[in-house]
């Protein structure tokens, strides 16, 4: 009998340590899956938020802005109303934005002596960049998204310039 219920124990004790190494086994299976498909979620959701323009913890911003004490800034107006036609909306309808933009430029840069004084002679150029990316929103997006514009706005107008004299972009659209 004493060898009998010793048995009896050692089969348990052998089946209560499979069994924990069964749990063990399961347990790592789960973590490996588990964190794979939260990675994969992760790069989803950035992959999403870099097509619709936002970054995940906040606004998206140009690679070259910067801030810049209003004693360094000077500011450029660019010349006429800009009348900016939209891209159609699910109501199908044309809509256009109506307004001004203006440009901050940092007084300090080394490229501000280059194209202060020609700033002027650029508007044709900012217009068109303008143009371009205002045209690319309909309606309700340009009005809920107008951070997002203006971040591309400069963006692109630092590229084109292959400077960051300019830091700044402001815009006063009336939407219709």
């Amino acid at each position: 009998m004493k060898g009998e219920n010793e048995m009896k124990r050692n089969l348990l004790s052998i089946i209560i340590l499979a069994l924990l190494v069964v749990n063990i086994v399961l347990s790592a299976i789960m973590m490996v899956s588990v964190s794979s498909a939260s990675r994969k979620t992760a790069a989803l959701v950035a992959d999403i938020s870099t097509i619709v323009g936002i970054e995940v913890n906040g606004l998206p911003q140009s690679e070259y802005t910067k801030t810049v004490s209003m004693a360094d800034t000077a500011v450029h107006n660019v010349e006429g109303d800009l009348t900016i036609p939209l891209k159609k909306g699910e109501d199908g309808a044309d809509h256009y934005a109506v307004g001004s933009v203006s440009l901050s430029l940092d007084t300090k840069n080394k490229d501000y002596k280059n194209y202060s004084e020609t700033m002027s002679d650029m508007d044709g150029i900012i217009k068109d960049i303008v143009f371009a990316v205002m045209g690319n929103y309909t309606v309700d997006e340009a009005r809920s998204s107008s951070e997002v514009i203006k971040a591309e706005i400069l963006t692109k107008l630092q590229e084109r310039f292959d400077s960051t004299f300019i830091y700044s972009v402001s815009y006063n659209f009336l939407y219709n």
